[in-house]
């Protein structure tokens, strides 16, 4: 494995003197070269499929040359499953050529007579530019391997437990209800039980129950017919109709209106819906799957839900945990955001360094994973770099303490999750300074370090110190 300095490259041009002086070059500045003659002599060493060839960083070869041309050898390399970046080397006559080359995917040219100094800055950009693509392509495989579940992105336990749920529930026809903080994803757990399950042909319906005026959303979920009220100019199926054989996703149901709830029980329990203005029912075969950030068993004690309709709604409850208590996640989650609106925005940004992760982690997203996925959106957008720094990563304006206590108080936390929370709280208001956090918590390193381990707060390796 090479380290940040050296690479491994192949050097290609039919002029013995250039290229012995690039090779001898680029050996003083400690990378391992391969060089040859000939492109022909090149592609069959790369095709060889041995680990020398395999390890093949980056390509520096002549533009003009007799067998096999250096845009020749640039589409032979792009054939490969994962190329490696190419410099053409041209003669200021041939520069119109070269610049084709970019077109067709070179990653640069040089023009002879070059100076070694720019040789050198040119060729680390390319190994740099490399490293970070087939680091992107490792992570992104080990995501899709492991941890990755259709659009839902997990290693902690909590996620892998709510990925083994869905396998377990996705063929059934009962009712889910799935609860959690705005901004968790629920609705992405929605969509995946209905991907995964006999229904997945089907239409997949999602309404959000807060955006429907009470007096209108009765018809949306059960049609109406014409005339029933003023503006009824026409019959109009509702969303039930329009999921039939498929899913309705009810989000936020705890904002439904009592007296609709009364009209929805109806419908779960008969599995017939009456359009308003109607006098005729009809057959539906949908499958439920509602909603919430509310408690909605005090809301069912202050009589703002019914509890018949919880029973009926959460035959299969799922609850998805808020992104501060599974900090494992974020890197992972980052990561997959990065590859998305990079994908987006021109595909110019491929990793972060472990300083821009590691604030990401001590931030206490009460936004959730929309939170976050916005503001590596704006990250992406802003920056001018391949790699998302410290810099990059917004100064993020966190509750005060007695905010932050009064909302752990107020979730009943156990003592580990509030020790957890402070922990993490006091590490982010030093700046990622372990000995001062150690010295405000009142413990020694080697125990702070412990407890980041063991919480899983800890992004990097133990200091000597801690151990």
């Amino acid at each position: 494995m090479n380290n940040d300095s050296t690479g491994s490259i192949i050097v290609v041009d039919d002029d013995p003197e250039m290229r012995s002086m690039v090779k001898d070059h680029l050996i003083r500045c400690g990378h391992q070269v391969k060089d040859f003659a000939s492109g022909l002599d090149a592609v069959q060493y790369i095709s060889s499929g041995g680990l020398d060839a395999l390890g093949t960083e980056l390509m520096l070869t002549d533009l003009r040359m007799p067998d096999i041309d250096g845009l020749d050898l640039l589409q032979q390399v792009k054939r490969f499953p994962h190329p490696f970046p190419v410099i053409i080397m041209t003669a200021y006559a041939s520069v119109d050529t070269a610049i084709d080359g970019l077109r067709k995917g070179a990653f640069d040219y040089i023009t002879k007579p070059f100076k070694l100094t720019e040789l050198t800055l040119t060729a680390e950009r390319a190994l740099h530019f490399h490293r970070l693509k087939m680091q992107n392509l490792t992570l992104t495989a080990e995501v899709k391997k492991t941890w990755g579940f259709h659009e839902m992105v997990g290693k902690s336990s909590a996620m892998q437990s709510i990925f083994d749920l869905i396998e377990r529930v996705a063929s059934a026809n009962s009712n889910i209800l799935v609860t959690g903080e705005s901004g968790t994803g629920k609705e992405v757990v929605a969509r995946a039980i209905h991907n995964r399950g006999s229904r997945s042909k089907a239409p997949f319906i999602a309404i959000n129950c807060t955006a429907i005026p009470d007096e209108l959303m009765e018809s949306e979920l059960f049609g109406h017919v014409k005339g029933s009220f003023t503006g009824a100019i026409a019959d109009k199926k509702g969303l039930f109709e329009e999921a039939n054989g498929g899913t309705l996703f009810l989000d936020e149901i705890g904002d439904m209106n009592v007296n609709l709830q009364a009209k929805l029980l109806r419908v779960l329990q008969e599995r017939v819906i009456k359009p308003v203005g109607s006098n005729t029912t009809r057959p539906i075969d949908v499958r439920v799957i509602a909603a919430t950030h509310k408690d909605l068993k005090k809301a069912i004690i202050s009589g703002g839900f019914r509890e018949d309709l919880y029973y009926r709604l959460s035959v299969i409850p799922m609850n998805v945990p808020p992104l501060r208590h599974r900090p494992e996640d974020i890197p992972l989650l980052a990561h997959h955001f990065l590859r998305k609106y990079s994908a987006l925005n021109g595909g110019k940004v491929f990793s972060f360094t472990q300083a821009a992760l590691q604030k990401l982690m001590t931030h206490s997203w009460p936004g959730n994973v929309r939170e976050l996925e916005n503001t590596i959106e704006r990250m992406v957008v802003l920056t001018r770099g391949p790699t998302l720094d410290l810099v990059d990563v917004p100064e993020f304006h966190q509750a005060s303490h007695d905010q932050l206590l009064g909302q752990a108080l107020d979730e009943t936390p156990t003592l580990e999750d509030l020790e957890k929370k402070y922990i993490q709280m006091v590490y982010q208001k030093t700046g990622g300074k372990k000995e001062k956090t150690a010295q405000i918590l009142g413990i020694n390193r080697r125990t702070l370090y412990r407890k980041q381990k063991e919480y899983g707060l800890a992004t990097g390796p133990a200091e000597p110190e801690d151990l």
